[in-house]
């Protein structure tokens, strides 16, 4: 059974410096029949638990510690036994909505993450958040950017921990280099491609400054 990208959206609260907002979350399960992983675990555990059914769960891959990305990790890792990955850099943000919980293991730039037969390949794209990143999947011929690329533009970075230069260069240097029909599955919204984007750059540049 090939590997295959499964998508649900969960609804609930994103919380910084202060503020709070109504939000819907992409989340995104790859796997087989057997075996997934689950990339952002947001806001519902029994609702993902259930798209999961009796799949083994490999991991709980954080894109970045926002709390609306990873608000239902710890229900599901204790569900489900699977560790939550999450990159060092975001833990300051992780502590502020999980104080008494740490992920289980660290992502790092290259690292990669199997299941299924296709390799997840760990990209730090720093910006959004000091610790982001966005996961290549060359084999199902995708990128699972969570808040570093959107449909029509970089993440939000006018909140705590975030930074428009280093968005865009991130962007610029790790996700717009992969082949143009890479599908962009996002943290928010609807999906896009590298080729759809990327001849907007200079646009953000200018639109940041």
């Amino acid at each position: 059974m090939a590997a295959r990208i499964e998508h649900l959206v969960t609804s609930g609260t994103f919380s910084l410096d202060g503020g709070t907002w109504d939000v819907d979350n992409n989340v995104w399960i790859v796997g087989d029949d057997t075996e997934a992983v689950v990339i952002d675990a947001a806001h519902d555990a029994d609702a993902i638990a259930e798209a999961l059914g009796d799949r083994t769960l490999r991991a709980i891959v954080c894109t970045h510690a926002h709390n609306d990305h990873i608000d239902a990790a710890p229900a599901l890792a204790d569900r489900t036994g699977a560790p939550i990955l999450l990159h060092p850099d975001d833990l300051p943000l992780w502590k502020q909505t999980h104080p008494d919980r740490l992920p289980d293991g660290e992502l790092s730039d290259g690292q990669g993450i199997e299941v299924a037969g296709v390799e997840l390949t760990v990209l730090h794209t720093p910006g959004h958040a000091p610790g982001a990143v966005c996961l290549h999947a060359p084999g199902l011929g995708t990128v699972f950017t969570g808040d570093t690329l959107f449909q029509g533009g970089p993440g939000a970075t006018g909140r705590s921990f975030s930074h428009f230069p280093t968005i865009v260069e991130s962007i610029r240097t790790r996700l717009l280099a992969l082949p143009a029909e890479t599908v962009v599955r996002t943290g928010h919204g609807d999906s896009t491609t590298v080729g759809a984007e990327a001849p907007h750059l200079q646009e953000w540049i200018d639109r940041g400054h």
